[in-house]
C-alpha cells in the first residue's frame, strides 16, 4: 500500500513558527513532526510515500532517503487544497491509497484500517477519533455497522449526536479520486466527502484507538511536546538520547551537559538536544524540551515549555507554558509566561516580563 501525506498548508494558526518552516517540519521533541508519521508507516510495512507539497516545498527534500523509505513528490502551484492535492497525485497511485494529513500525531493501525475498508467494500474510508468536546470539530456520524450517515461541521451542543470526528487519515480507491476535478481547488472535508455521500457512494468510518492530536495551534504544538515527554503519547524519542543518571528525569543528546545542582521537580521528563548546556542551580518542572545548541543560564527556571535550537536563556530567567523559537536571546531574569510564543530570532531584554 502506498501512502500520501498532505503537506501543502501554510499553517497560519501556528505562526510565527510557520513563517519560516512548514508545519510538518517543525521540531517536536528534537525531530520533525512528519518523522513520527514516517516512523509509524515504516513500522507497519509502508515504505512507499508520496509527499503532496506546495508551501516551501523544497525544504521537504531534506527527507529523501529517510530510513530507507521510497519518497516521491507531487507539487501544487498554486495550492489546490486537500482534495486538489490528492487529485494531482493520481498518476502515482495504482491501488488503494492511504492518505494522511501532515499536521497530526496519531497511532493509526494501517493494517486494521485497511481490513475494515476491504470488509465494508467501501469506496472511501475515514479514520475517526473520539473527542471530549465535539463542538470544536466536524462530526462524522455513523450507523452501527460503521457506514457514514452524515457530516456536521462544528455543531452546537444541542446538535451533537456523537463524539466521533475526522482523524485526518483516509483510504481512497482510485475511482473516488477520479471524482475530484483535476487542476481545481477542492477540499476533501467540505466538498468531496459530502458530495460523495449525496451521490450514494459507500463511505466507511473506522474508529482509531490511542493517541491523537491536531498540531494546528501554538497551544496544541506545545501540548504535543509535553505529551511525548510525559509518556502519554506512546511515541518514542530519538534513540540518541541517554539518561543523565539512573532514575533521573533528564535525557541528554550527544554532547549535552548539566551544571551542578540542577534539579527536576514533579512528573515528566526533560530532553536536552545535542550540545546544549545547562548552568548550575537551574530548575526544571514538569516536561521540558530544549533543542540543540542551546544554553540555559545559571539559576534559570523552565516549566512545561519548549525551547527550539540555538536559543540562549539568561541567568535567573523564568519560562512557563510557552514556546520559544530558534536562535532567541532571553536576558537575565526575563519572564515569559503561559501561552506566549516567541518567533525565531526574538530578543527579550533582561528583567522584561511577557
Amino acid at each position: 500500500m502506498k501512502a500520501l501525506i498532505l503537506l501543502g498548508g501554510r499553517g497560519t494558526r501556528l505562526r510565527p513558527f510557520t513563517d519560516s518552516t512548514p508545519k510538518p517540519l517543525l521540531p517536536v521533541v528534537h525531530q520533525p513532526l512528519i518523522a513520527y508519521q514516517l516512523d509509524l508507516l515504516r513500522s507497519q510495512g509502508v515504505k512507499d510515500v508520496v509527499f503532496c507539497t506546495s508551501y516551501k516545498a523544497s525544504l521537504f527534500k531534506s527527507l529523501l532517503g529517510y530510513k530507507g523509505m521510497r519518497l516521491s513528490f507531487s507539487h501544487e502551484s498554486p495550492p489546490l487544497g486537500t482534495g486538489g492535492a490528492v487529485r494531482k497525485a493520481l498518476p502515482l497511485i495504482q491501488d488503494t491509497a492511504l492518505v494522511l494529513n501532515g499536521d497530526l500525531l496519531h497511532a493509526v493501525d494501517a493494517a486494521a484500517f485497511l481490513k475494515s475498508h476491504k470488509r465494508s467494500k467501501a469506496d472511501l474510508s475515514i479514520a475517526l477519533t473520539r473527542v471530549k468536546d465535539p463542538t470544536q470539530y466536524g462530526l462524522v456520524e455513523t450507523d452501527p455497522s460503521g457506514r457514514i450517515r452524515r457530516f456536521l461541521e462544528k455543531p452546537s451542543w444541542d446538535e451533537v449526536t456523537c463524539n466521533t470526528v475526522n482523524a485526518g487519515a483516509y483510504l481512497f480507491e482510485p475511482s473516488v479520486i477520479h471524482r475530484i476535478p483535476p487542476g481545481a481547488p477542492c477540499s476533501l472535508e467540505r466538498e468531496l466527502f459530502p458530495r460523495l455521500l449525496e451521490e450514494k457512494f459507500l463511505l466507511n468510518g473506522f474508529v482509531i484507538r490511542g493517541y491523537w492530536i491536531d498540531i494546528g495551534t501554538v497551544d496544541k504544538y506545545l501540548q504535543a511536546h509535553l505529551d511525548i515527554l510525559a509518556g502519554a503519547a506512546g511515541l518514542h524519542l530519538n534513540g540518541a538520547f541517554r539518561p543523565a543518571r539512573p532514575g533521573r528525569a533528564f535525557l541528554l543528546g550527544p554532547g549535552a551537559s548539566l551544571g551542578r545542582d540542577v534539579i527536576h521537580e514533579g512528573r515528566g521528563r526533560v530532553a536536552l538536544g545535542r550540545g546544549t548546556t545547562v548552568g548550575p542551580f537551574a530548575r526544571f518542572r514538569g516536561s521540558v524540551s530544549v533543542g540543540e545548541g542551546c544554553a540555559i543560564g545559571r539559576g534559570a527556571v523552565l516549566e512545561d515549555c519548549a525551547v527550539l535550537g540555538g536559543t540562549r536563556v539568561g541567568e535567573g530567567a523564568r519560562l512557563q507554558g510557552c514556546v520559544i523559537g530558534r536562535r532567541c536571546r532571553l536576558g537575565a531574569h526575563a519572564v515569559v509566561g503561559p501561552g506566549r510564543a516567541l518567533g525565531d530570532g526574538s530578543s527579550v531584554q533582561r528583567f522584561s516580563q511577557l
